[in-house]
């Protein structure tokens, strides 16, 4: 208690003693008797300013060229390339007026300080200028605008008949696949159908669902359209893959998708890079919890040939979990046994169990 009060003393003292400092100042300056050192002062500061301005312009250019390699992700995706050009385009028309407004601030703290001989100028005003202001920088914002909002319709359209469909759930804290199987359709879901095994809410009063399949990892095929229809199973996630410039919200209740094309296959990026270790991934970019920086799923890119090879070893989930045919209608069920590609025998054997 002792402590806390002779802190509290310090700080009070440290106060006044700061206060008795900004009277006696302004006292002076009214008394006009300390003119030199304002003027003195005020020329110190303007040319720190024009020393912080050359020093501030050297260390920026230095650093985005000395690290430029570090700070540009490579491109695995057609749209990416498009994405890339509208980014650079934004900081050219920007960093242009940054460079240009700031050089000025600076120049005229320097040029307008405070001098005895010098009276301040009073310009009231320029309607012409205040007209050019106006309008070229609205050009520029709605170019700049219409341009982002074409590519993001682009890539947010709807996808080719003949994209390859995956569905992404983001769960605490997690991402879940699901592919459609031989007929190309993702089957219903309905999260009042989610238990400890069937994560998804997989709908089997629907026949796509089926075939449908799981994975614990993204693979897809290079150079082919890919579309992702993204939900969320709890709170608000993000699919975020930077390198094929891809971030879409995860939200619960309302789906969202993502459709793209890949250009580079995974081998073929380790090989641009020289790293042996890189690897295509699914990031969560939306803080949901304690867990969200485990959020992190691998994708493997490669050739169409080899994504067809990878899909034919793949079991319907149904298959794996012959326990849920019992949640097949009784008319669907030997459709169920046989796009599902299960095993009469396990099939007898599951239904002897539940009975």
């Amino acid at each position: 208690m002792f402590g806390l009060i002779v802190g509290i003393g310090v700080i009070l003292l440290v106060v006044i003693i700061f206060t008795i400092f900004r009277i006696l100042k302004l006292i002076n300056v009214a008394r006009s008797s300390n003119k030199k050192r304002v003027s003195s002062s005020n020329k110190v500061n303007a040319t720190l300013m024009l020393a912080f301005l050359l020093g501030a312009a050297g260390l920026f250019t230095w650093y985005s060229v000395a690290e430029y390699d570090k700070y540009t992700i490579p491109i695995g995706s057609d749209h990416g390339i498009a994405v890339d050009e509208m980014f650079w385009i934004t900081m050219l028309a920007t960093g242009i007026v940054f460079i240009i407004t700031q050089v000025l601030l600076f120049i005229f703290a320097y040029k307008y300080r405070y001098q005895e001989d010098k009276k301040a100028l009073y310009y009231p005003d320029n309607s012409k200028l205040e007209v050019v202001w106006t309008v070229v920088p609205a050009i520029v914002l709605a170019t700049l605008v219409f341009g982002g909002w074409k590519v993001w319709t682009d890539i947010t359209s709807k996808a080719p008949e003949d994209a390859e469909v995956v569905e992404v759930m983001g769960y605490q804290f997690g991402w879940a696949l699901r592919y459609p199987g031989e007929d190309g359709n993702l089957g219903n879901y309905d999260y009042r159908l989610i238990d400890a095994e069937n994560m998804w809410g997989m709908d089997f009063t629907d026949k796509a669902s089926f075939d449908d399949f799981t994975a614990t990892e993204l693979h897809i095929p290079k150079g082919k359209p890919i579309l992702l229809k993204i939900r969320a199973r709890d709170v608000l996630h993000s699919v975020y893959i930077p390198e094929f410039r891809l971030k879409q919200d995860a939200v619960p209740g309302m789906p969202t998708r993502f459709w793209f094309v890949p250009n580079k296959t995974t081998a073929e990026m380790k090989d641009e890079l020289n790293n042996p270790d890189f690897e295509y991934n699914i990031f969560c970019a939306e803080v949901c919890g304690q867990g969200h920086f485990a959020m992190r799923l691998r994708i493997v890119v490669e050739e169409p040939e080899d994504y067809q090879a990878w899909k034919t070893t793949q079991k319907s989930w149904l298959q794996t979990k012959p326990d849920y045919l019992a949640k097949v209608p009784q008319n669907l069920k030997e459709v169920a046994i046989i796009s599902s590609g299960m095993d009469n025998d396990k099939v007898k054997n599951s239904e002897a169990n539940n009975l």
